[in-house]
């Protein structure tokens, strides 16, 4: 199991290198979404400390059982945050990848404030401008981020991105790079197992990786 994870840290220290970055600057989260407490065992068992889950539910339901077994667990939120579930999310992730609206940005600032925990925040920004999919409009992004930090005095620490399937993704992450350059957020959470290594070259600061690492879901 751990085969997998070993093949990803290996390509994104090649990609790393390649971009003349430190293999220091690019944190791998393994998205461990679907897949049961046996299958993230092995790759907790061979030191991967950051995870990454879709659903509040899901994740509340196999890993406050891990963190007794295991220290230094770091939980991403990687899916969209419904405002009921605000409570929960701030309790259990340490990082939050989407932020898109004014409304779970001032749910989030009072869920922390009430339980006196900082979670960091980044912004999904929908790149693809793609009516299905969640995140800000880039044209909304400036405006939502003065929002957040002036209205609500949340420190909002960078960006996030899924590309829309069809299109290149090394498009997508440039202009992310450039959104976060624009607005001084150095975070960029960008590529996954198909692509993480474009996604390398041209900034990501976290990589979510799930199906290269664990398998195909099922």
């Amino acid at each position: 199991m751990d085969h997998g994870l070993e093949i990803v840290k290996e390509k994104m220290g090649q990609a790393c290198k390649e971009a003349g970055r430190s293999p220091d600057d690019v944190a791998l989260i393994a998205v461990s979404k679907m897949f049961a407490a046996e299958k993230i065992l092995p790759v907790l068992q061979a030191g991967q400390k950051r995870f990454g889950e879709n659903r509040v539910q899901e994740a509340h339901g196999k890993w406050p059982a891990l963190r007794e077994q295991y220290d230094g667990i770091e939980l991403h939120l990687i899916g969209p945050l419904q405002s009921n579930k605000t409570k929960e999310a701030v309790e259990l992730f340490d990082v939050i990848h989407t932020v898109d609206r004014e409304k779970i940005a001032r749910a989030l600032k009072k869920e922390m404030d009430k339980q006196g925990r900082g979670v960091e925040l980044l912004i999904q920004v929908n790149t693809g401008e793609e009516p299905q999919k969640a995140g800000i409009a880039p044209l909304q992004l400036a405006d939502f981020v003065a929002f957040c930090r002036n209205e609500l005095h949340l420190t909002i620490s960078g960006l996030m991105c899924i590309p829309p399937v069809d299109e290149e993704p090394a498009l997508h992450f440039a202009l992310l790079k450039k959104y976060g350059d624009e607005l001084g957020l150095a975070k960029l959470s960008m590529g996954m197992s198909a692509d993480f290594e474009t996604a390398v070259a041209l900034g990501a600061t976290y990589v979510r990786v799930g199906s290269a690492i664990f398998g195909a879901r099922d």
